[in-house]
């Protein structure tokens, strides 16, 4: 029977979260390897879900399908697989993860759901992490952020009226579709973007509708920011810029009362038309720990940009954003250039103590055994970099 959790932020629907316990599922003469799931149900509505386990440090060891049924037009979607690359996000002294978790996906209005989780390699059920279950995310509505979030897409796109529309330059080149790759951008178009190193439009979290209720705990600070980890929230590209700040409190509610975090993890969210959302509180311009590299919050600030870009790049609305935080927020040193920094934690990648040498602008990958930000992103940072140099010279 699933479980139920309510909150809601000022001026918005409630946001609730569902859990569902899996169970064994299938027919193992036909499907030998499929133990755990849920069977095709109807739910309550949702628009976000993941899987959740119990053991926190815990890898999945397998693979998760779903497929969802659309509230809006009753048809099933095709099977589609979660990230489940899972990693810590809090250092130690923060309050840590009470549970393993699978990236959420963004699924849209939805009030079906059906679930397999497949062991990798045909390992017996016992090898999966127990107290597997499936978390379905109710972000409530939010017709006051759309509204402020469309005014600053505008702002961002430069005319861009939806997430099918290219981005084009002052002198109206068309730059990049917002869902095809983008190539890395000439130095010739990057000199006519140019705006000053000043802080970019930022959405608030009280115009998302961040429910500070689920987050008592005050926020953490560092003593500057030597570098930024770039992200991808792997929460899938089928969304519209209009649905973006419900995308943000959904994955506010999947990091704190799925994950067990304090807060969401990341510093800030970018979506594709290049709108950029507060994350984790504090103050936008302050040195806000976040939970987004395990090992090297302090210090650093981290942005991820909503989608999955495995395969296909981000915009070039979304690219001009990230630079432009980027070169806001570093504190001094050219973004193009490199900064060490120390391991405060044992990871998958590196020892506590541990020395690394990295771009100031980087990647997450870069410290932990990852796929984020996703092989096209990652191959954009060289263009993140130079569009933030020109921005801070």
């Amino acid at each position: 029977m699933a479980k139920e959790a309510e909150r809601g932020g000022a001026g918005w629907g409630p946001v609730k979260v569902y859990t569902v316990p899996l169970a064994a599922v299938g027919q193992p003469d036909r499907e030998r390897s499929t133990v755990l799931g849920v069977a095709e149900r109807r739910t309550q509505p949702f628009s976000l879900l993941g899987v959740t386990w119990s053991e926190p440090e815990a890898d999945l060891g397998g693979v998760v399908r779903v497929r969802t049924r659309s509230s809006v037009t009753g048809q099933w979607s095709g099977w589609r697989e979660l990230d489940s690359d899972n990693h810590r996000g809090a250092d130690p002294g923060e309050r840590e993860r009470t549970r393993g978790s699978t990236s959420p996906l963004w699924v849209g209005p939805s009030d079906g759901v059906e679930v397999r989780v497949v062991p990798a390699g045909g390992r017996p059920p016992g090898r999966l992490p127990a107290g597997l279950r499936l978390d379905l995310v109710d972000p409530g509505n939010g017709g006051f952020a759309v509204e402020r979030v469309a005014h600053t897409v505008a702002e961002h796109s430069r005319g861009s009226t939806g997430d099918t529309q290219p981005v084009t330059d002052p002198g109206g080149t068309i730059l990049a579709d917002p869902i095809q790759p983008a190539e890395p951008t000439s130095a010739s178009v990057l000199a006519a973007l140019l705006p000053d190193v000043s802080a970019p439009p930022i959405v608030s979290r009280a115009e998302w509708g961040a429910d500070e209720t689920l987050n008592e705990e005050p926020p953490a600070y560092g003593s500057s920011i030597k570098a930024v980890f770039v992200h991808h929230t792997a929460t899938g590209n089928d969304y519209s810029c209009a649905d973006s700040a419900a995308i943000v409190r959904g994955i506010h509610a999947y990091h704190v009362q799925s994950n067990g975090w304090k807060d969401i993890g990341y510093n800030f969210l970018v979506d594709k038309c290049g709108t950029v959302f507060e994350g984790r509180k504090g103050g936008v311009d302050m040195p806000v720990i976040g939970a987004h590299a395990y090992g090297f919050n302090t210090d650093t600030t981290g942005v991820a940009v909503i989608g999955t870009y495995s395969t296909v790049g981000i915009s070039s609305a979304a690219l001009r954003a990230v630079a432009r935080i980027a070169a806001w927020k570093l504190d001094t040193g050219d973004p193009r250039g490199k900064v060490t920094l120390t391991s405060a934690a044992d990871g998958n990648k590196f020892t506590a103590g541990q020395q690394v040498r990295l771009y100031r602008i980087a990647g997450h990958r870069d410290v932990a055994l990852t796929e984020c930000p996703g092989q096209r992103l990652y191959d954009q940072l060289p263009a993140i970099r130079r569009y933030a140099a020109r921005l801070a010279t």
